[in-house]
């Protein structure tokens, strides 16, 4: 094997792929609109279908809509003929992908969508074609050879597609106003769900609490049974006044148990909001290099939730 070969192989391969792609965003037109338009507007769901490779693009296709706020699902052209046309209904917008427009797996799902009225958005190569004749919203993709330089392995028609996708997915989401909680509704588990835990979902509400005039004796106890190693410290009015760390009781260990909580506590405590990020409160408490943070009421200063321990941090994956 010749390294050199291969790695100028491969610059060849994303550069024409890169090429195709600036091709492609210079070509949308008012098509790409039209067809964001209808989807928008669908009542039910987006059907998203292609045949071989532009199956695993509309598979990917769907599957980024339903995570940004467009319900959408796959349904394969072969099996939609065999029962699964059941999948679609009145209200559905179904788009379909082919590079070529003239898949014969897709005649049974285009005739369907005709039939029955179901708006149908086509993104294919060819102008002409079958799938785009009879689409509602025909996309054509530019004209740009394929990576392989026999043209005949679908790479740069499968990314620029692919890239279409996006396109209309990230449109979508943005008309839609979606935010960041929103997605994390649908993406509750792995490293996104966890990037985007707020902190309300990871605190404990069962709080290390002593009042300021309590004996530091009593005080660690409470240390002791919650678990947190740390204490916080309550002033007359009951709300957040201070905290007492393994810190502290250090540079009070000479007659520790001669004094009250107000004696020991390090004042004005760190803490943090209950909708703030939990990758936020890790940041903070890195910086501080404490383990714990008291979490407060930000409407009523002071007033304690519950408490964040940087071990529920890391046990969600928030690193």
């Amino acid at each position: 094997m010749n390294k050199d070969t291969i790695l100028a192989t491969g610059r060849r391969v994303v550069s024409r792929e890169a090429e195709a792609l600036k091709l492609l965003a210079e070509s949308l037109d008012g098509t790409f609109g039209d067809a964001a338009e209808l989807i928008a507007g669908a009542s039910g769901r987006v059907i998203v279908s292609g045949m071989g490779k532009s199956g695993h693009i509309a598979r990917k296709i769907a599957a980024t809509l339903a995570s940004t706020g467009t319900p959408a699902h796959f349904v394969h052209p072969a099996e939609a003929s065999h029962g699964d046309m059941g999948m679609m209904t009145r209200g559905d917008v179904v788009m379909v992908l082919s590079n070529s427009g003239e898949t014969p797996e897709l005649a049974d799902l285009i005739a369907y969508t005709r039939r029955f009225n179901i708006p149908l958005i086509g993104v294919a190569g060819r102008a002409g074609s079958t799938l785009l004749r009879q689409a509602d919203v025909a996309i054509v993709l530019p004209p740009a050879p394929e990576a392989c330089d026999k043209g005949i392995v679908p790479t740069t028609s499968t990314t620029m597609t692919l890239a279409l996708g996006d396109a209309l997915a990230i449109a979508l989401m943005e008309h839609r106003r979606f935010t960041p909680e929103h997605f994390r509704e649908f993406h509750p588990g792995g490293s996104l769900g966890a990037r985007l835990s707020r902190v309300r979902d990871l605190m404990h509400e069962d709080l290390p609490l002593v009042g300021h005039d309590t004996p530091m004796g009593e005080a660690l106890l409470v240390i002791s049974q919650k678990g947190f190693g740390v204490v916080g410290v309550t002033g007359p009015d009951g709300r957040l006044a201070g905290i007492i760390t393994d810190g502290d009781l250090r540079r009070h260990m000479e007659g520790l148990l001669e004094h009250t909580a107000a004696d020991v506590m390090t004042p004005n405590p760190r803490t943090i909001a209950p909708d703030a990020l939990a990758e936020e409160a890790v940041a903070l408490m890195n910086e501080r290099k404490i383990t714990c943070l008291f979490v407060v009421d930000p409407q009523t200063p002071g007033q304690a939730l519950g408490i964040l321990h940087i071990h529920d941090c890391l046990r969600a994956g928030v690193v």
